[in-house]
């Protein structure tokens, strides 16, 4: 496999090797002691699974108290997936990085915790897929604002799909110290 660090210190872009022929393919999309060699070594404890429609963009979420690590994927489809640096002290503090992940490219994206995630399908459909380091927690979670003008996200799509939780995301500037993680080099 090959590892790809990104901009944000810790996100991380995965390309699992991936053996085909004529008959499909096989690859592993998780291997606890492969991928703490590459620097992810973390505990997933919570599996999901979300299909969504063209144009659809879900996030920007992160949880704090009790953040989440992700590693995501598509089965099927194509979408951008982003994240954004909201840990305090941060260098990148507010950045964000993005990778388009496909059912055809079968990459992966490692999310760590302290970050807020998000992704937009470009395809007709898309099957989304996800670890989690932490179970989801509904009292901790935070909505950013998806186009948050500070942050600057090109989302390749003019008109997305929101849910009413995801319409009433924040400005990262709204929230308060005691609302975001910390960053621990």
């Amino acid at each position: 496999m090959k590892v790809i660090d990104t901009p944000l210190l810790g996100c991380k872009i995965i390309e699992p090797q991936v053996f085909g022929d004529e008959r499909g393919f096989f690859m592993e999309n998780w291997n606890r002691q492969r991928y703490a060699e590459a620097g992810i070594d973390v505990g997933f404890v919570q599996s999901n699974l979300s299909s969504s429609a063209k144009d659809v963009l879900r996030g920007l979420h992160f949880q704090y108290p009790n953040p989440q690590g992700k590693l995501v994927s598509v089965l099927s489809g194509e979408v951008l997936d982003v994240a954004v640096d909201v840990r305090k002290n941060s260098p990148t503090f507010g950045s964000w990085t993005g990778v388009v992940l496909s059912g055809e490219n079968k990459k992966q994206f490692y999310v760590p915790e302290g970050f807020a995630h998000g992704f937009v399908v470009l395809s007709d459909t898309a099957m989304f897929s996800y670890l989690c380091t932490r179970l989801y927690a509904p009292e901790c979670e935070h909505s950013l604002l998806w186009n948050d003008p500070a942050i600057g996200i090109d989302w390749s799509c003019d008109a997305p799909q929101l849910s009413a939780k995801d319409q009433q995301g924040r400005l990262l500037s709204t929230f308060s110290d005691a609302e975001l993680p910390v960053f621990t080099p």
